[in-house]
């Protein structure tokens, strides 16, 4: 586990995202609301629901030391990719609806910052990983702005009013800033930049969405778990700019 640099912070805020996240279930007893990947009457839901809320606090502390990490990274990868799957079901269902493949992206996005985590942490076939994992998380975030697109009216809805110079503006803007972050990634251009600038772009949703929606309601389910999530999603980000630090890993 020698190659695995904790000093990224990417990874320790992978892992307090998945904290976040099994705190989150654990106090509601329920998957996080937005993902909601178990359907209700679904045997044993409950404790399904608690035991996924502890695997993501184990997964999340285990990565945040060196001597666990590969666990924990482990972990991670199995939790959000069995949710991923949990997903397909509803795209088989809807396969029209844009809506149900951002949340297959969004899921398999964790899975792929979790296999450069892994990766990192591991000896054996390291680029090859950290490639495979980049090249999915492209295309996640393609399908991200393909979302924004499909939606715009919804989108634009949570951008507060007082943002200039209008909510449709940053609606259209967010999805073009998916579209080119994908596509830098995919094709390899200027990749780091794309990468740091999409983290600070779901930073600036947490800021100017979820935490003020969480201010309003701070006993809301849904608002707690949007924040987690927006969160995760930052932490994945972060994850894969971080692994263009590393000359190796170019």
């Amino acid at each position: 586990m020698r190659n695995v640099d904790l000093s990224n912070l990417g990874i320790r805020v992978f892992g307090i995202a998945a904290i976040a996240l099994g705190v989150i279930g654990l106090i509601s007893g329920d998957f996080a609301a937005v993902w909601q990947p178990v359907p209700a009457g679904y045997p044993y839901r409950t404790i399904l629901a608690y035991g996924m809320a502890v695997s993501l606090l184990v997964g999340g502390i285990a990565v945040q030391t060196r001597q666990t990490v590969l666990i924990g990274a482990v972990l991670l990868v199995a939790l959000y990719f069995i949710s991923t799957l949990m997903w397909v079901p509803r795209v088989i269902a809807a396969p029209e609806k844009i809506g149900e493949w951002a949340g297959v992206a969004e899921l398999l996005s964790l899975t792929m910052a979790g296999v450069v985590v892994y990766a990192q942490a591991s000896n054996a076939t390291r680029s090859q990983w950290i490639f495979i994992a980049r090249t999915v998380f492209a295309f996640c975030v393609l399908l991200f702005g393909a979302a924004h697109f499909s939606a715009v009216k919804e989108t634009a809805a949570m951008v507060p009013t007082w943002l200039p110079p209008n909510q449709r503006f940053w609606a259209i803007a967010t999805g073009v800033g998916d579209v080119l972050a994908g596509m830098a990634i995919m094709i390899g251009v200027q990749a780091k930049l794309a990468t740091r600038l999409l983290t600070v772009m779901f930073a600036s949703f947490s800021v100017f969405v979820w935490l003020p929606m969480l201010l309003n309601k701070p006993t809301d389910h849904f608002v707690w778990a949007g924040n987690a999530i927006t969160f995760a999603m930052l932490s994945a980000a972060w994850v894969i700019a971080d692994s263009y630090s590393t000359r190796s890993n170019r």
